[in-house]
């Protein structure tokens, strides 16, 4: 969770923080506008501004190490921990995790979305009330299409939208709904 976040959870203003942490209001600042990377400031400034924010520095310092996989590689994961653990256990996992809410939250939208768009096939498939924790990412959409790898790479080849547009007419549809181009999540190997 980002400073800002933190902040936000706390109903706290940048005012606030930078008296009470006793860390300069322009630090504090830019910090959370993204002026200064939290990573490069001392220790003391890191310690100083986690104990206002009731966190421990690690927990402060998280989110500037992560680092983002390519969507082909996280589709692919998530389609293989849905082959592994079963349609049940995989929704269960999912709902309890939070993952979701979790990249949502990290402006991770593709990620989002694609995770939302599983959980809600599989709960079709399997006959499973869908989780209204989620119905505000439902009216979520990706403003332009999103499509897998190898059919952007048979348009490119065939210097044509055709192969598009065929994707696009099989997609499963919890991943139109999103703008996600998805017809198979299934066939793993």
């Amino acid at each position: 969770m980002t400073v800002q976040q933190k902040l936000q959870e706390r109903n706290m203003s940048i005012y606030r923080l930078a008296k009470e942490s006793h860390v300069p209001y322009a630090t504090v600042n830019d910090i959370c506008n993204s002026k200064a990377q939290l990573e490069k400031c001392t220790a003391e400034t890191i310690y100083r501004i986690a104990q206002v924010l009731k966190v421990s520095m690690e927990e402060l310092l998280a989110p500037c190490f992560e680092v983002r996989s390519s969507f082909e590689n996280f589709k692919s994961a998530i389609c293989h921990r849905l082959k592994e653990q079963g349609d049940i256990a995989f929704l269960i996992d999912t709902l309890e995790s939070n993952e979701i809410r979790t990249y949502y939250e990290r402006k991770w939208f593709p990620e989002c979305l694609y995770l939302l768009a599983m959980v809600d096939y599989i709960s079709r498939e399997n006959d499973v009330p869908l989780d209204s924790e989620y119905d505000d990412l439902r009216r979520l959409r990706l403003e332009t299409p999103l499509y897998p790898a190898s059919v952007r790479a048979m348009a490119a080849a065939a210097n044509s939208d055709i192969p598009l547009r065929a994707a696009e007419s099989v997609s499963i549809p919890e991943f139109r709904k999103f703008n996600i181009i998805e017809n198979e999540v299934r066939n793993v190997i």
